[in-house]
C-alpha cells in the first residue's frame, strides 16, 4: 500500500470511529509518578523555533517589506513592476518608459532610468507580495533613492490604490537639486485593504534614475524601522522558544554552490546587500514561485536580534561546501574548503568577538556593541554519505582549535532511517560529535509508532536534535496536506517520547515555520499568514502547550512500571519545574473513547489544586482557520483527593496537568 493510500485509510477508519457512539465503559488507568534514578535534566534549548525561507517566510512575511524587487535586482528586473500606459514596440512619447542600468561593480547592481515624456501618463505600479496589505489608521513609511538627471521633474507622487484601482492615499515628495538623494513621506490608511498596489506618477518631463522603493509599516515588532511584521513575531515570542535555527533548511545549501546562503552578503547596510534567487522559486513543479527571491533585508544581523528578542539561543546553520543533494550535488573541492571553514570561523567572531575584532567591529557598527553569546553552529543541512563526513571533519577540527566551546550540530541526512542515515551515525559517533541533527516528514501513523524512538538510543553517544518534523496527512512533498487534528494529534504523541528521553535529546524544533496564503510551496506549516493576519495551526499549539511546559527535570510515569508509550494508544510524560515547583504531567490519548486516569503522586507530595489544560478537536480533520481557531487549549481547575492525581482523557485529546509540590 503507497504512504498516502495508508495515510488516507487511517485517517478514514480514525475518523469513523471518531464519531461512532461509544457505550464501552470508559476505561481507567493507574499510572505510577516517580522520581528518576539519575536525575535527566531538561535542556533550555529543547522545544525551540525552525526558520527557513520557504512559503514568502522572510520578503513578504516575517521580513515588514511591502515592496517586492524594491531595488529592481531579480533576474527580471521588471518584475513585480508594471507600466500601464507604457507599450514595448513603442516611444511611448505619449507617457514614458523605464530601463533598467546596471553597475556590476556594486552588490545591489541594478537602478532604474526612468525617462518621463508626458508626466500626465505615465505610470510606474508596483503589486507586493500577492498585493500590499494596509490596515485602517496605520501609517506606512515610504521612501525612494532618487537622482534627477535631466528635464524638469518637480515631484514624485506616490499612492496607494486598491483592487480596484481606487486611490486610498497620496503622498508627494519634491525634487532638490542632482545627485542621489533619499526622498521620505509617510501614508496613512484611511481604510483596510488586502491587495493594495502602489502607483507612481512625477510631476514634470525628463529623466531620474530610481532605486530602493521602500514601504514598511511603522507598527513593527519594537518598533523597529525597517523591522518585522509584528504579529508573527509575537507568535513566535508566545511559543516562549528555546532556540531559534536560521536561515534554513535546503535554503543554506543551495540548488548550486553560487546560489547557497553566504551570510557576510546579508549584513551591513540594507541596501547594499545582495539580492539572490530563493531555491523554493523552482523547488516544486506543482508550485513554481518564480517571483520568489531574497532580499536578504532579513539577513544573520537581524536573525541574531530576533534570537536575542525572543530568549531563544541563536543556531545558524552553514554550508559545509555541499549544494543540495537533491538538486545538483554540487561539491567543492577539499582543496577548495577553506574559504567555508574560515566563513564558520568569522561567524563566531561576528557573534562573539568584542569591538577590536573585525567581525566584531562590523557588529558593533551595525548597533550592538555586546556580544550574542553564540553557543551553537550547525555544519550543513541534511547532507548524507561520505562526502559530507569528510567535510564536517575539516569543520571540526577548526572550529574547536579556535572555539573549543561552541558546540557543533552535524546532521544524519534527511531519513529518519536507511543505509545513509545508518552510516551518518556510524561514523559521526565515532567522531564524537556532539549533536545529530535527525529529520523526520512522514505519516501520523509513523508518529505515534515512533514514541518509542529515543528510549533505546545510547546514552553514552551524541545527543540528538530532533531538526525538522512534521506530519503529513497525505505524504511527503504532497500539496495537499493538511494541518488538521490528526497530524497534531500524533505529533504530540510521538512529542511525550522526545521529552522522556531529555538525556538524549537536547533539541527539537517543527518544520517549516511560516506560509503565505497566496505564496506557499511546502505544506504543513505551524503558522499560516495573508497579507493582513495570521493564525496558529493545531500544530502550533501542540509545540506551544510543551514548550511553555516543558520544565527543568524528567519525572517517571509508568503503567505497571513500563513507560506510557502508546499501550493502548496512551502516551504520557512527566517533568517537575524547579523554577515554578511544580510538576506538569502531558498525556495523549489517540483512542476512539475516552480514558479515566489517576495517578499516585507516591513519594512527591503535590498540592490538591489541579490545572487542567485541554486540547482537542470536534474531528480528526477539523483545522484552523483566518476565520476561526476551533482547536486551542482550554483551561480548568480542579482538586486532587487523597494524594491521588485524577482526569478524563477525552478522546483524540492533548492533557496537560499541572499541580503544585508541597
Amino acid at each position: 500500500m503507497t504512504t498516502k493510500n495508508k495515510i488516507f485509510s487511517i485517517a478514514i477508519s480514525l475518523s469513523a470511529a471518531f464519531f461512532s457512539a461509544q457505550n464501552n465503559t470508559v476505561r481507567t488507568y493507574n499510572l505510577d509518578l516517580k522520581e528518576t534514578s539519575a536525575p535527566v535534566k531538561i535542556q533550555p534549548t529543547m522545544y525551540g523555533i525552525f526558520f527557513e525561507d520557504i512559503n514568502f517566510a522572510a520578503d513578504g512575511g516575517l521580513y515588514a517589506e511591502l515592496i517586492k524587487n524594491r531595488s529592481f535586482e531579480f533576474d527580471e528586473p521588471f518584475t513585480g513592476w508594471k507600466q500601464p500606459n507604457t507599450k514595448t514596440l513603442s516611444p511611448n512619447l505619449d507617457s514614458g518608459f523605464l530601463t533598467i542600468y546596471s553597475d556590476p561593480a556594486k552588490t545591489n547592481k541594478n537602478y532604474a532610468r526612468i525617462t518621463v515624456l508626458n508626466d500626465k501618463n505615465y505610470i510606474l505600479e508596483n503589486e507586493g507580495f500577492r498585493g500590499i496589505g494596509l490596515h485602517q489608521g496605520e501609517q506606512y513609511d515610504f521612501s525612494f533613492d532618487l537622482e534627477n538627471v535631466s528635464g524638469n521633474i518637480a515631484a514624485v507622487n506616490a499612492s496607494l490604490v486598491d483592487e480596484n484601482g481606487k486611490e486610498i492615499s497620496s503622498v508627494s515628495a519634491l525634487i532638490k537639486g542632482k545627485g542621489w538623494q533619499k526622498y521620505t513621506a509617510v501614508f496613512k490608511a484611511p481604510q483596510t485593504v488586502e491587495k493594495a498596489k502602489l502607483r507612481i506618477t512625477f510631476t514634470g518631463n525628463g529623466i531620474v534614475n530610481m532605486d530602493m522603493i521602500s514601504l514598511f509599516p511603522q507598527d513593527t515588532w519594537k518598533d523597529r524601522k525597517g523591522g518585522l511584521r509584528k504579529d508573527l513575531v509575537q507568535k513566535l515570542y508566545d511559543l516562549q522558544p528555546g532556540f531559534l535555527r536560521f536561515p534554513g533548511g535546503c535554503i543554506v545549501e543551495g540548488r548550486t554552490l553560487a546560489e547557497r546562503y553566504q551570510w557576510k552578503k546579508t549584513i551591513g547596510n540594507v541596501a547594499d546587500r545582495e539580492y539572490l534567487i530563493n531555491k523554493w522559486s523552482t523547488g516544486f513543479p506543482h508550485r513554481l514561485t518564480p517571483d520568489y527571491g531574497q532580499s536578504f533585508g532579513l539577513g544573520f544581523y537581524e536573525y541574531f536580534q530576533l534570537s536575542e528578542d525572543l530568549g531563544a539561543e541563536p543556531v545558524p546553520i552553514l554550508s559545509c561546501g555541499m549544494a543540495c543533494q537533491f538538486n545538483t550535488a554540487e561539491l567543492v573541492k577539499m582543496e577548495d574548503l577553506d574559504p567555508y571553514v574560515q566563513d564558520a570561523l568569522d561567524l563566531i567572531e561576528f557573534a562573539n568577538g568584542d569591538s577590536g575584532t573585525k567581525w566584531g567591529r562590523i557588529r558593533t557598527e551595525m548597533g550592538h556593541p555586546k556580544p550574542f553569546n553564540l553557543k551553537f553552529i550547525g555544519v550543513g543541512n541534511e547532507q548524507w554519505g561520505a562526502d559530507y563526513i569528510e567535510r564536517y571533519k575539516v569543520f571540526e577540527k577548526a572550529i574547536h582549535a579556535k572555539y573549543p566551546d561552541i558546540k557543533i550540530i552535524s546532521g544524519s541526512g534527511p531519513s529518519p532511517d536507511g543505509e545513509f542515515f545508518e552510516y551518518g551515525w556510524k561514523e559521526l559517533k565515532q567522531l564524537n560529535a556532539q549533536i545529530v541533527d535527525e529529520h523526520y516528514y512522514n505519516s501520523p501513523e509513523w508518529f505515534m509508532q515512533n514514541a518509542g524512538r529515543y528510549d533505546k538510543y545510547d546514552r553514552s553517544g551524541p545527543k540528538v536534535f530532533a531538526g525538522e518534523y512534521a506530519a503529513q496527512s497525505v505524504g511527503v512533498v504532497k500539496p495537499d496536506n493538511k494541518n488538521n487534528w490528526l497530524t497534531a494529534l500524533s505529533e504530540a504523541a510521538f512529542m511525550t517520547g522526545l521529552e522522556r528521553n531529555a538525556d538524549v535529546v537536547y533539541m527539537t524544533s517543527y518544520a517549516p515555520l511560516f506560509a503565505h496564503a497566496d505564496g506557499w510551496q511546502w505544506t504543513p506549516d505551524l503558522i499560516w499568514f495573508n497579507n493582513l493576519k495570521s493564525y496558529a495551526t493545531p500544530n502550533y499549539y501542540v509545540q506551544k502547550l510543551f514548550s511553555n511546559n516543558k520544565g527543568t527535570d524528567v519525572l517517571k510515569i509508568e503503567h505497571n512500571g513500563k513507560a506510557v508509550s502508546g499501550q493502548e494508544k496512551l502516551y504520557a510524560t512527566a517533568v517537575k519545574d524547579a523554577k515554578t515547583h511544580e510538576i506538569i504531567i502531558k498525556m495523549v490519548n489517540t483512542d476512539t473513547q475516552a480514558k479515566t486516569v489517576n495517578i499516585k503522586s507516591g513519594t512527591l507530595k503535590t498540592g490538591k489544586k489541579i490545572t487542567k489544560i485541554l486540547l482537542s478537536a470536534p474531528q480528526l480533520s477539523t483545522e484552523n482557520s483566518f476565520d476561526a481557531e476551533p482547536i486551542k487549549p482550554k483551561e480548568e481547575i480542579s482538586e486532587a483527593k487523597n494524594g491521588e492525581i485524577s482526569t478524563e482523557i477525552p478522546a483524540n485529546s492533548l492533557v496537560v496537568l499541572k499541580v503544585k509540590i508541597n
